[in-house]
């Protein structure tokens, strides 16, 4: 791929690279999903709600209910208030047993069981002493006056951030004032009125109430504390050891609560009886069960709505009207039932009155007498009675003012009002999604009396954190469509973030580094270290991907030469960074494991150091740089100055590294899901996603099934149980504190000397990594809805090299892992005893896989051609046998081969036995056999298992090839990675294109293969030999001429065209002067155009917009600084070449035009924008009439173009009134003129130092690789051994077992047909096949089950990101002010 001309302006669209849209299937789902989940909430605390109403009016004093039944009713509301406090013990004791334990403080503990009595005993006296003493109505809204200490704190300690908010808590205490002061007046009222013979005992209650319920609201007072600076150093010590708290708190609380258990004078007998009585009610259980079931799934149902970001609709707006629904449902019930009441004695209540008795005063009083005679009848509603009798305790039945019943609604409204306003941080709270609930909450308790304030009050006040993300990409010879998928991916994350210099929505800024090993190439002719064609492609797709998101050339590229090689440095279109690191072999370590200690220590080590000592950074003498990359188009310093700025106030914790390989396409939705899981889950040190293979033929179908097996069920246990044991690199999260941390960065710098160091570190660096990160303590994740693409071996060969390294590195880590698993389960508080028996279960089931695989084989043999079960297992033993022998002594080309062909035979021989097990079933007439039953419901798990994952549901068409290819997975493929162990080479892309190609494509001129009678010749003739000819022709010297540099032919030529006359040097050494004069012109010219341009870029990038033009000295001292030269190695002109044709005036012009476009992008810009576009147009053509489209521009051509496109530009602003936006127009005339520098690196004496201690280029002695080799091969023949034994043992065991015969040992299973009928004959099957199956089957039922738990909250993860997908419809207006830079909403949902 070149670069484009004029005369071929065609280009390569990746797929991707358009920008997403949102699904409306998603959308419609995610809205479904959100008011099912509000519908939950709403309902779940109405019962609530109203259950702890209607026990508390059952057991009121003034109920009509029985003495014991009161007391029952009693017993069911302390029940009520115990059920929270139990599960919380449960859960806490449980963390505290199995996960981790911090010994607590006991002060800090002191304080906080304090606390927690206080607000039980708080709970306790209004719930089971106050709220029986009044109405249903008054207990209804006295509950709003819990939020008063809240609602203090917020106004003392000022945590709003604009001022004028702080009216909310100061109107919420008001109120909450306000209504009590309203609840004493009522009751005033009440005994003057002598409503329902009360007196002034009820004083008390009140009083008491209103202590009470400042006790509750103690309850919250962390929340306003945590959201400042307030006690921090106690709180963050109390999350140490929260949990041992709950455990003590908890049982406080239950003590306490407990206290208020009604007792009774009769004996336990009677107590018994009188109970048993009073179950025939059938009310008690309901009640306590409704409450009780009500308000944990309230509680659930809120962190759901929470964790799918649909805090508004489905948690604040449900809570909020959750009183006024109960009074409203209250009101429905008592219209459409109370017709129920039409037996009372003084009184008829129909359905034709009910409207009439509301407004009649009087008659609420007459009615209000009659209900007492109600009370012995059998049909009259219990709950209906009793709440009817509450409420006319009111100033309702009042005989002489009714009025006074207003001020009990007033009440209310200003009970509610003051919660609203004290918690009206709710509505626009920033909740990350998937929050953890201890993120979501202060405390992990609830209070089932108030549930609906308990949420509210305890959602925490949170401000969002912003973290950095390092992509890191390691390539290694890929082609050029390779490096086009991983240049789209990261470029389409670019746009997604958007401007750095802008907040995100998900508040994240990232940087992408590139880390390309084996770069450079040493030409022949001259020994010059030159890059290879894989860089030159790398480049061409880096300016093809540029120019399809913005349909210009990159704006601003550096070239920096380092002590590992050299390094690219571009600025992407929306101005995050792009760093290619290129890596010579012989000055650093090549290969992925090396890329991934060199950026580690690149990113975590020094760059965090930079900007926590800045005072140590030497500067260079050189001026800063400005990348000119904004929203609004001024020129600022460099996007990574900026990055490096705000790293200061990022921490390790909220740093992390993406790790890719360079063939991964993603979005960014799978880069911001594996960003939720490690944000909100402070202990998971690294997540992977959904990799998946891609490409065409049999061995990626066998794949693709294979990767969607191991995710949909290996996978998905392993996170559900304890931990993701292998977090592949091609797509995976890091923690940059888990790196860091001790035992993990510096171990994984080890060098490999050993034999099993070989096949453990360099054979699987990402499981090595993920072992260590088990090892010291951190948890690895899955995320099933973050989906990555990656290309899979679709050659026979290539795939089994790449098992033959990734087969033993897996074996090896876990047996690493479980030999450290009892110190692991101390460190690991995800990985428990039951964890690591899992992965020996299925370490053992891997080991035993050549054994199972060849009995299977046996099986086949036996139901294809009715062997005997003993002659079925000594010919299956044969081919596996013939294939160890043959991995011995043949080559490993060979050994791939001969599987190959032994895989066809096998897949006949599968597909044979496939259609026999069927056939049998037939014959049989059922499929209730071991073989049937496991092979139907395999089928039926793999299907339901496809089903629920329904963008991949077609991977199940691949599981026919997959069942056919399992003897070539799990036998041959095993022996040949066991056999070949000491082979220790990666074996895939170890060709290099480097040298020969590169002499190919620039210097050849004639390549033909020739065949004279029986011999083939080769026939090339290179440049140098014609030029040779042509001296010799023509009489000239002998003497050779250098290669051409790296740089296409086009470009040589419009550099030539320019016809500049170059500067006569006058030399004194003859020959350099006579090797001067022969060199090509164009070769000269070439030189002088790279020269003139870095003085232009030097000073065209140095200039500051916010200088005026006028201040000639300043540029004049600034251009004097840039064109002080640096000395460049050989690689930089041709590559710096590859960059020039920006300054061509084909490309200028399209440039030029887009720079404007996207400068002045606002709508109420368009019409200034289109003029300006035209006018500069013409006046570029103008002043470059006499240049040809390709030519590439000179200084002085440069200096004269900019200053009349910026004169230009001024005048038509000037006429069209737009003076305000010159800066920014200049700046987009900057761009557009600049040119690639060549620049110098700050980070010297690290990459030094670093290169010393960890990354020097490994050269070992020719004994020391004898040594190595004999340790590989001793470590491969215990291997084989160990295996050869296992499998054999159990082989053999089958063996005897058949040869015994079904009739002396086997296990007879009965045999039923489809119908249900029981056959006479029943099945005789061996014990140790039975015990295998059943095994096997159990395991894989484990999975599925971990799979369906895994899929809900995948789904709750799924719709919370939907609902804040960003939009990329175009803003309407974006402010002007370039000063402020403030957030513009990016149209998020």
């Amino acid at each position: 791929m070149h670069l484009r001309d004029t005369w071929d302006p065609f280009q390569l669209n990746p797929i991707g690279a358009e920008k997403e849209t949102k699904r409306r299937c998603f959308e419609l789902a995610q809205y479904l999903v959100a008011a099912i989940v509000g519908l939950a909430v709403l309902t779940s605390a109405i019962i609530s709600k109203g259950s702890l109403l209607v026990l508390s009016t059952m057991s009121s004093p003034t109920s009509l209910r029985s003495p014991k039944e009161k007391q029952f009713y009693m017993l069911m509301l302390v029940f009520c208030l115990i059920c929270p406090n139990f599960l919380v013990f449960l859960k806490s004791l449980w963390r505290c047993a199995f996960k981790s334990f911090v010994h607590p403080n006991m002060k800090t503990m002191a304080f906080m069981c304090a606390i927690e009595c206080l607000v039980s005993l708080g709970t306790s006296i209004l719930v089971l002493v106050v709220m029986p003493q009044f109405d249903v109505l008054t207990n209804l809204f006295i509950s709003g006056g819990v939020c008063i200490i809240s609602a203090i704190l917020q106004i003392v300690y000022r945590l709003q951030k604009e001022t004028w908010k702080i009216l909310f808590p100061i109107c919420s205490l008001i109120l909450t004032v306000a209504g009590y002061c309203l609840l004493g007046v009522d009751f005033y009222v009440r005994v003057s009125s002598y409503v329902d013979r009360q007196n002034a005992d009820c004083f008390i209650y009140v009083g008491i109430g209103i202590f009470s319920s400042v006790l509750v609201s103690l309850c919250w007072w962390e929340n306003p504390l945590q959201a400042t600076n307030s006690m921090q150093e106690k709180l963050s010590e109390l999350e140490g050891f929260r949990d041992f708290v709950f455990v003590i708190s908890s049982i406080l609380r239950i003590i306490v609560i407990g206290n208020y258990l009604p007792s009774t004078d009769n004996t336990k007998k009677k107590h018994a009886d009188k109970i048993a009585q009073a179950l025939e009610f059938n009310l008690y259980f309901p009640c306590l069960l409704s409450q009780a079931f009500c308000s944990a799934a309230c509680h659930w149902f809120g962190v759901v709505a929470c964790k799918i970001h649909a805090v508004r609709m489905s948690f604040a707006l449900p809570l909020c009207c959750t009183g006024p629904a109960v009074l409203l449902l209250g009101l429905i019930l008592f219209i459409t039932q109370a017709q129920t009441l039409d037996g009372a004695k003084h009184g008829s209540i129909t359905g034709e009155n009910i409207m009439s008795l509301i407004t009649n005063f009087v008659s609420i009083s007459e009615f209000c007498e009659s209900l007492f005679y109600l009370s012995h009848k059998n049909t009259t509603p219990v709950v209906l009675l009793e709440i009817t009798r509450s409420i006319c305790r009111t100033s309702l039945n009042s005989y002489y003012l009714q009025w006074p019943f207003s001020m009990l609604a007033l009440e209310g409204v200003c009970m509610w009002s003051g919660f609203v306003t004290c918690t009206y941080y709710v509505w626009k709270i920033k909740v990350q999604r998937i929050e953890r609930t201890s993120q979501l909450f202060v405390r992990r308790l609830y209070e089932s009396a108030f549930i609906d304030l308990s949420l509210l009050l305890n959602t925490k006040m949170k401000v969002p954190r912003n973290c950095v993300i390092y992509l890191c990409a390691t390539m290694w010879h890929e082609t050029y469509d390779e490096m086009l998928k991983i240049l789209t991916s990261m470029f389409r994350l670019d746009r997604y973030r958007g401007d750095p210099k802008e907040n995100h929505a998900d508040c994240f800024d990232f940087e992408s580094h590139i880390y390309v090993d084996d770069a450079y190439m040493t030409e022949k002719a001259t020994g010059k270290r030159l890059v290879n064609t894989y860089v030159t492609d790398l480049i061409h797709v880096v300016i093809e991907v540029y120019r399809v998101f913005t349909n210009k050339e990159p704006d601003d590229v550096s070239i920096i030469e380092t002590p590992y090689g050299g390094r690219l440095m571009f600025v992407m279109p929306d101005g995050n960074m792009l760093y290619v690191h290129l890596k010579d072999k012989t000055l650093i370590k090549n290969k992925k494991r090396w890329s991934q200690i060199m950026y580690l220590y690149y990113l975590l080590g020094w760059k965090g150091y930079i900007v926590k000592n800045p005072q140590k950074i030497t500067r260079q003498n050189n001026p800063c740089r400005e990348s000119m990359i904004s929203m609004y188009g001024e020129i600022f310093l460099l996007p990574q100055h900026d990055n490096d700025y705000k790293r200061k106030f990022i921490s390790d914790d909220n740093t992390y590294i993406l790790a890719l390989d360079g063939d991964t396409d993603f979005q960014p939705k799978a880069v911001i899901l594996l960003l939720d899981r490690l944000r909100m889950y402070t202990n998971v040190g690294a997540a992977c996603g959904r990799i998946h293979p891609t490409g065409m033929g049999p061995m990626v179908w066998y794949q693709k099934f294979e990767y969607a097996v191991g995710h949909w069920l290996q996978k998905t246990a392993e996170h559900v149980f304890g931990s993701v044991l292998c977090s592949p690199g091609c797509f995976s999260l890091f923690r940059g504190s888990a790196l860091m941390d001790d035992n993990v960065m510096k171990r994984y710098t080890t060098t490999a000397t050993r034999a099993s160091e070989y096949v453990q570190y360099d054979q699987g660096e990402d499981r090595w990594l993920c072992t260590l990160l088990l090892q010291q303590g951190w948890r690895v994740e899955y995320n099933a809805a973050s989906d990555a693409y990656t290309n899979s071996p679709q050659e026979f060969k290539e795939f089994y090299n790449q098992r033959r390294r990734w087969g033993p590195s897996t074996l090896a880590n876990t047996l690493d892992l479980l030999s450290s698993g009892a110190e692991t389960v101390k460190r690991n508080s995800s990985i428990s005893r039951l964890y690591i028996f899992y992965q020996m279960f299925t370490v053992s089931s891997s080991i035993l896989g050549p054994a199972s695989v060849t009995l299977m084989i046996a099986g086949a043999f036996q139901f294809v051609f009715k062997i005997a079960g003993t002659t079925s297992i000594i010919i299956a033993c044969i081919p596996p046998t013939f294939y160890i022998i043959v991995c011995f002594v043949a080559k490993p080309n060979n050994q791939i081969t001969i599987a190959a062909i032994m895989s066809i035979m096998y897949a006949f021989l599968m597909t044979a036995s496939l259609f026999s097990i069927i056939g049998d079933m037939v014959i049989q007439g059922t499929f209730l056999t071991p073989t049937g039953l496991f092979l139907v419901s395999m089928a039926i798990m793999y299907s339901v298992t496809a089903i629920l994952h329904p963008e991949e549901w077609g991977m199940i068409i691949y599981g026919l090839m997959y069942f056919i290819c399992i003897p070539s997975g799990y036998l041959l493929l095993t022996i040949y990675s066991l056999v070949n162990m000491h082979i220790v080479t990666w074996g895939t892309r170890e060709s290099n294109k480097g040298e020969g190609e590169v002499k190919k494509n620039q210097n050849m001129l004639c390549d033909r293969d020739c065949r004279l009678c029986c011999w083939d010749m080769k026939l090339q003739i290179t440049q140098e030999t014609e030029n040779l000819m042509l001296r010799q022709i023509t009489g000239h010297t002998a003497q050779q001429a250098p290669p051409l540099p790296i740089v296409n032919q086009d470009s040589i030529n419009q550099i030539a065209a320019t016809k500049m006359e170059p500067e006569a040097k006058v030399d004194t050494n003859t020959e350099n002067a006579v090797e001067e004069a022969e060199k090509p012109l164009f070769d000269k010219q070439n030189r002088m155009a790279v020269k003139g341009n870095d003085t232009v870029s030097s000073r065209s990038m140095s200039q500051s917009v916010y200088d005026d033009v006028e201040e000639d000295d300043d540029d004049l001292m600034i251009a004097e600084l840039g064109e002080t030269e640096l000395p460049v190695s050989d690689w930089v002109t041709p590559v710096k070449a590859e960059f020039l044709k920006k300054l061509t005036y084909a490309n200028m012009k399209r440039n030029l035009q887009e720079q404007i476009r996207y400068t002045l992008r606002n709508k109420n810009e368009d019409d200034v924008c289109e003029e300006l576009v035209l006018m500069l147009t013409d006046t570029l053509n103008a002043e470059l009439s006499g240049v040809g489209p390709e030519d590439i521009l000179i200084e002085s051509q440069l200096e004269e173009l900019e200053y009349a496109l910026g004169e230009h530009s001024r005048r038509i602003l000037r006429t069209s009134q737009m003076e305000k936006l010159d800066k920014r127009v200049t700046a987009a005339i900057k761009k557009t003129l600049t040119a690639p520098q060549v620049k110098k690196l700050d980070e010297q004496d690290f990459w030094n130092k670093l290169l010393e201690r960890y990354l020097k280029p490994i050269v070992d002695s020719k004994a020391h690789l004898e040594d190595v080799t004999r340790e590989l091969k001793s470590l491969r023949n215990k291997a084989v051994f160990l295996y050869f034994i296992i499998n054999v043992l159990w082989v053999v065991a089958t063996f005897f077992l058949q040869a015994i015969g079904s009739d002396v040992l086997s296990i007879k299973i009965p045999k039923y047909y489809p119908n249900g009928t029981e056959s006479d004959e029943p099945l005789m099957v061996e014990p140790l096949s039975l015990m295998f199956l059943f095994s096997f089957a159990f395991l894989l039922l484990i999975q599925f089950l971990a799979m369906l738990y895994h899929r809900v909250y995948t789904l709750i993860h799924v719709v919370s990101y939907r609902s804040t997908e960003k939009d990329y419809t175009q803003k309407d207006i974006v402010s002007n002010n370039a000063q402020t830079h403030q957030l513009d909403c990016d149209s998020l949902s």
